[in-house]
């Protein structure tokens, strides 16, 4: 399917993240504010108290929910009862979500990891696409059955969450010269997810087809780059799913709605690195580059009327 059908897709959506705490307020605007820029109508973030108004500051396109607690916030017998409050309050708005991102900003606490880990169990009982990133990938490291034979499940990992990810599962170290084998085995042994292994070129695979996106971006390498393609796979994912369910696709001639979005968010991404690049060279940063995802889109794909 050419990126340039995506135009059939456009049904909108709404996008929910879940991360931000006092540390990380960045990356869960850069994620939710490049859904917005992508096409979805609503991107809602889910934070912790100390990190909502930081980033309603951001942007008042974000629904900014401040539900997410810490442990220095919670007695040890207020535990069970808060962790359950969390997820109800976030269940409560589930049903209405597309897709949802797990990860940006999402630090390492336990108490919230804890949380964390009960909402992706909810929201694969209730058959949301859930893109893991970010402190995201920590977790489900460490917990692997979060994700294991959920076929709406895609990881984005970087070189060094990538690693973690092969010696964990797999039991190994990373093996360059056997790459595709790898990431096909990684994603077999995980069970029907899709990985997106971040790098030069990017790697994509659900453990049947191996694609790589290899168009060249920019030099630069600023940090918040992984949120904004976190947030747009979370679009185009849902989009091509939504695609796919509408026109009633049968399941052994139609492509993978979950690779279909990471090869577009990849594409659109180092489209846009170029142009923000081209503007602002050494001095460019992720607010440029999310500031050319319009007309990078509008580029690859011209809207029409």
């Amino acid at each position: 399917m050419h990126m340039c059908s995506l135009k059939h897709m456009f049904f909108k959506g709404k996008i929910a993240i879940i991360g931000g705490c006092r540390e990380y307020t960045g990356a869960p605007y850069f994620a939710a504010i490049s859904a917005l820029k992508v096409g979805a109508d609503l991107s809602h973030v889910f934070c912790t108290k100390d990190a909502a108004t930081v980033i309603k500051s951001y942007s008042p396109e974000l629904i900014v929910h401040p539900i997410l607690e810490e442990s220095y916030s919670v007695r040890d017998d207020e535990r069970e009862s808060v962790s359950s409050s969390i997820l109800t309050e976030v269940i409560k708005w589930m049903e209405r979500f597309d897709c949802i991102v797990v990860g940006p900003g999402l630090g390492r606490d336990s108490f919230l990891m804890d949380c964390v880990s009960n909402i992706m169990r909810h929201a694969r009982q209730a058959n949301i696409p859930t893109v893991v990133d970010g402190d995201g990938l920590f977790l489900i490291t460490n917990n692997i059955g979060l994700v294991e034979d959920n076929s709406l499940a895609i990881l984005t990992p970087n070189v060094y969450e990538y690693k973690r990810l092969v010696q964990r599962v797999l039991n190994c170290e990373v093996n360059e010269e056997n790459a595709s084998e790898q990431l096909t085995a990684l994603c077999q042994k995980i069970g029907g997810v899709t990985i997106m292994r971040k790098g030069k070129a990017d790697v994509i695979s659900d453990g049947k087809k191996v694609t790589q996106v290899s168009t060249f971006g920019s030099p630069r390498r600023c940090g918040g780059q992984g949120d904004i393609l976190s947030g747009s796979v979370a679009v185009f994912s849902s989009w091509a799913l939504h695609f796919l369910l509408s026109n009633e696709q049968p399941k052994e001639t139609s492509v993978n709605p979950m690779v279909l979005g990471c090869i577009a968010s990849s594409l659109l991404l180092r489209k846009a690195a170029a142009l923000a690049f081209e503007k602002n060279k050494r001095s460019t940063v992720t607010t440029d580059i999310i500031e050319f995802l319009g007309q990078s889109l509008e580029d690859i794909c011209p809207a029409g009327r």
